[in-house]
């Protein structure tokens, strides 16, 4: 036999077929690097229009875990895909440096009594330790962007600005100073932001407590009795033992009916509806013997139950009568609608008790307690109430109770001297920041959209931000303030601007060493120097300011705001809000123009992840593994606006989507060998009509990918892709034009055209998988023929790809219909191979038995009908006549029937044809084949 095998077209390529993604990537980083990548899309990005998105900072401490990795894929896929739609997209990497975390690792390490200018340095020190790890992994994950110049909030410059940003604030009239319940935690013995609260079950003692009536006729009155024929007391229900020694009112609904229920040794005032439930809780019988409106209740004074005080009644629409009694005890320094409550009516910050100190220790002098951590006190306490009398009822309960969460501790409000961010102060233009705030929510895009309405509503709740914490590793708030009055000193924003040069210059350390007398003079004697840092979320709230109009200036051509910010679903009310109140307080408006959030990270039962459970993936391990381009192909095959599941099946199976598009891809390319695009590129008029077809269907998914990317639906994107690489390419397309990429003359226009497809379709694949699998698309753009740049991202969409004319016979509609029919073969040849009728499709003759309008048009491909449909012959008849046997397909007036050809084979194509050993110098080979070896060639119009 001869070997006709030098006479084919075979496919060959260089690009390997086994990725080695975790040996090769590290060598694509270096080549990055060698090559300056950033800067050459920073060179070619001039003068286009700009897409800022700006980085939130993670925290610079531990190692990056798949969350991390989520955040900053989307972020660089984001980057990517804008830079390919013709934008200016710099990435300017950032890290939040101060803070509780780090100042806690450092205390570990060292001790918590080291002096506080060696705990800044050693802070510092760690915190740069810690951003050279995370910044590797997140080099590593594929991620562009100025590597070499990141900004980090403890820079001197960054520190300076956040001073300056403050004093901005000053300046608008947003800041005060005041004592307010804030969420405070022992261990850290500072003041925490709501982003810093986490909730968790805990163990509470429940009790009932009865208050005795001071104003005994005031009461009866009320009840429109003449007087009380026995003892009466209030009862309220409570979780906080420990707050009692700090109660100084009582809260009931105005509107709610009370009671006054006799129970035989003494009487009780409880909320009508809950009578039932408290008497029964108590172990008590009883009768209603009066009703009023709490409203009357107002002001009436019952005696603290041991201490020599009294407490009155006040109005609160904040109680409820979900449990417990509808009276609620009012602590105003341990409560925050205690404290407004008792402020309404006129309670000065000077009455307040608190004697609760900041390690959660009541303060020496406090009766009967004095010395007792809070939480040991309780069972005294609810002992004290046993012991007076005032105890109806003690109960554990398990409950859900806010907690640090750094420490994991029981947090408890606590009202202390701090410095505010007040929502609803006047600014010097007559708004308010909550109004501000507000109308910045509502001009801003968010994806999803349902997040609009949630940040909404935390800005039109929220109580004023408490910016102040006690804290060492942290900006300082460089306020002077006078010894006698408590009041800033009258040049405080001139004073600011000082201390940020100096800060500029030295860091934060700068303001604790400065002698006041250096700024103040001979003033400095009337002044104290405080001490307070600011909240770690005023930090990355201001890196509006300090790093895009400061250490990194990102100029806009729409303004000083950033297109987008992009964080997890958790960043509502951490650093989308804090960046939105900074904003509106400084410029009036927010610094973005959008906002991104993404979901969580769980396994694939929907569980968070946990070392305990045994189901953290983290991405080191999956970059060693499997490569980063799979776990980045992973991120994007996720719909990320609600909880991401990943665990190894998962990304098993994102490598099994990876391996179809590489093998499609290096399909192209190995059919792509000796092609010259400069030389043997076709125009799209001189090509097959099924050429001309792909290049369509390229060109029509490519508006749908390019328009996902601008949605930021990456997973349409990687669906889309995928979909094509397995249908349109793999199932149809690409197994089409094998016989003729492999059997007609190397330069012919059959295959030239082929070629011209198969280029055109790569360099527009190449740049659609570019945003996602960042590794594997640069790999490819080293092997397509023809000349180009060093990098795909050097480029934008690909242009090339050519829509069919309308008026063209073989439209895109055409085209569809011959893939139902193709589909329908299929099936029927899958049946025959699974009964051993049939080996290869071309084995295969197939008559085509349809109605006259699809008879028409599958006649249009004459004899090429065959080539499509891969048989070695295939013809069309009319619907009547087919036999009995044939059989009925999905598509609508279409029978087949498929037989084994009795003819030889073509030892050159493998088609079974009639003229196989007919000719004399070639008696292996088909009529066509001869053609393609010795004559001018078949003449191939369609398929």
């Amino acid at each position: 036999m001869t070997d006709y095998k030098a006479t084919l077209n075979l496919p060959e390529t260089a690009f390997p077929m086994k990725a080695g993604l975790p040996q090769r990537e590290p060598e694509m980083l270096a080549r990055w690097d060698s090559i300056g990548l950033y800067r050459k899309l920073r060179q070619i990005g001039e003068g286009r229009p700009k897409f800022i998105l700006h980085d939130g900072p993670p925290y610079a401490n531990g190692s990056i875990h798949i969350g991390h990795a989520v955040n900053k894929v989307i972020k660089d896929m984001i980057i990517r895909s804008k830079t390919l739609s013709g934008f200016d997209a710099p990435y300017v990497p950032g890290w939040d440096c101060h803070g509780l975390p780090i100042e806690h690792k450092v205390e570990v390490s060292h001790g918590k009594n080291q002096p506080a200018d060696k705990t800044r340095e050693r802070c510092r020190e760690y915190a740069g330790e810690q951003v050279k790890g995370q910044m590797a992994d997140f080099i590593r994950l594929g991620v562009l962007g100025e590597w070499d110049n990141p900004y980090r909030t403890m820079e001197y410059a960054n520190e300076a600005g956040e001073i300056r940003a403050l004093a901005k604030m000053v300046e608008a009239g947003f800041v005060f100073k005041g004592l307010k319940p804030v969420n405070w935690c022992f261990d850290c013995g500072s003041a925490l932001a709501e982003a810093e609260v986490e909730y968790q079950d805990k163990k509470s003692d429940a009790i009932d407590v009865a208050f005795v009536v001071e104003d005994a006729d005031k009461l009866a009155a009320a009840f429109g009795l003449s007087s009380l024929a026995k003892p009466a007391s209030i009862v309220i229900w409570t979780t906080t033992p420990w707050t009692i020694p700090a109660n100084q009112a009582l809260n009931v609904h105005p509107e709610f009916i009370y009671a006054l229920v006799d129970t035989g040794e003494r009487l009780l005032v409880l909320a009508e509806e809950l009578v039932e439930s408290c008497l029964a809780r108590y172990g008590l019988s009883g009768e209603i013997i009066a009703r009023c409106e709490g409203r009357a209740l107002e002001l009436i004074r019952f005696r603290h139950p041991f201490y020599e005080r009294f407490s009155p009644v006040y109005l609160a629409d904040y109680v409820e009568t979900g449990s417990g009694t509808g009276i609620v005890h009012s602590a105003p320094a341990y409560g925050e609608d205690d404290f407004r409550s008792c402020k309404h009516y006129g309670m000065q910050n000077d009455d307040i008790l608190s004697p609760v100190q900041s390690n959660g220790v009541y303060v020496a002098d406090l009766p009967f307690f004095g010395g007792q951590f809070i939480w040991k006190a309780n069972p005294a306490i609810v002992e004290k109430l046993r012991e007076v009398g005032a105890l109806l009822r003690h109960e554990p309960i398990q409950h859900s109770y806010m907690h640090c969460w750094r420490h994991k501790t029981p947090l408890i409000y606590r009202a202390t001297a701090q410095w505010f961010v007040g929502m609803d102060k006047v600014a010097h233009d007559g708004s308010t920041l909550r109004a501000r705030a507000l109308k910045a929510v509502e001009d801003t895009q968010f994806v999803p959209a349902w997040g609009q309405a949630r940040l909404h509503g935390m800005i039109a709740g929220r109580p004023d931000w408490c910016i102040s914490r006690q804290r060492t590793w942290g900006v300082p708030i460089p306020f002077f303030l006078h010894k006698v009055s408590g009041e800033l000193h009258p040049r405080t924003v001139e004073l600011m601007e000082a201390v940020a040069q100096r800060v500029a210059q030295g860091g934060i350390e700068a303001w604790f060493q400065l002698d006041p007398s250096e700024l103040l003079g001979a003033e400095a004697a009337d002044y104290d120097k405080i001490s307070d840092t600011l909240d770690v979320w005023f930090d990355s709230g201001t890196t509006h300011w300090h790093v895009m109009r400061g250490s990194h200036p990102m100029g806009h051509d729409q303004g000083p705001r950033a297109d987008l910010y992009l964080e997890g679903s958790d960043q509502h009310r951490g650093w989308f809000h804090s960046s939105l109140l900074t904003g509106c307080a400084i410029d009036g408006h927010a610094p973005y123009r959008g906002l991104l959030t993404h979901g969580f990270v769980v396994d694939e039962n929907g569980r968070k992840m946990s070392k305990s459970l045994g189901n953290v993936i983290a991405p080191q391990e999956v970059n060693d593994s499997l490569g980063a381009d799979i776990l980045r192909l992973w991120v994007a095959s996720s719909d990320y606006s609600g909880e991401m599941a990943v665990s190894k099946t998962i990304l098993t199976r994102s490598a099994d989507a990876y391996r179809r598009i590489r093998n499609t891809t290096r399909f192209l390319l190995s059919n792509l060998n000796g092609f010259d695009p400069a030389r043997d590129l076709l125009p799209a008029e001189q090509m097959l009509d099924l050429d001309r077809w792909a290049l369509d269907a390229a060109a029509r998914l490519q508006d749908e990918i390019i328009e996902a990317y601008e949605q930021y639906r990456f997973w349409n994107v990687y669906h889309k892709v995928h979909n094509f690489c397995v249908q349109e390419l793999g199932g149809f397309y690409l197994d089409i034009i094998k016989d003729r990429q492999y059997t007609t003359p190397a330069d012919s226009v059959a295959r030239r055209s082929c070629q011209s497809a198969l280029y055109h379709i790569a360099e527009a694949l190449v740049r659609w998988i570019a945003p996602v699998l960042a590794f594997t698309a640069d790999e490819i753009w080293q092997f397509l023929p023809g000349e180009r740049n060093e990098s795909v991202m050097l480029n934008t969409w690909y242009q090339g790809l050519v829509r069919l004319p309308q008026d063209i016979a073989l439209d895109q509609a055409y085209w569809e219909r011959l893939m139902a029919v193709k589909s329908a073969v299929n099936k029927e040849l899958e049946n025959l191979r699974a009964n051993k009728t049939l080996g290869g499709s071309l084995q295969a003759e197939v008559t085509l038995y349809a109605d006259a309008a699809l008879a028409g048009e599958l006649a249009k491909l004459g004899d090429e009908l065959r080539f499509a449909l891969i048989t070695s012959a295939a013809c069309v008849a009319p619907l009547e006549q087919a036999p009995a046997d044939a059989v009925v397909s999905e598509v609508e007036g279409l029978r087949l029937k498929i037989v084994k050809s009795q003819h030889a084979k073509c030892a050159r194509c493998w088609h079974l044809r009639a003229d196989v050993g007919s000719h004399a110098e070639h008696p292996e080979l088909c009529g066509r084949c001869v053609d393609n070896i010795d004559g001018a060639g078949e003449v191939r119009r369609h398929a």
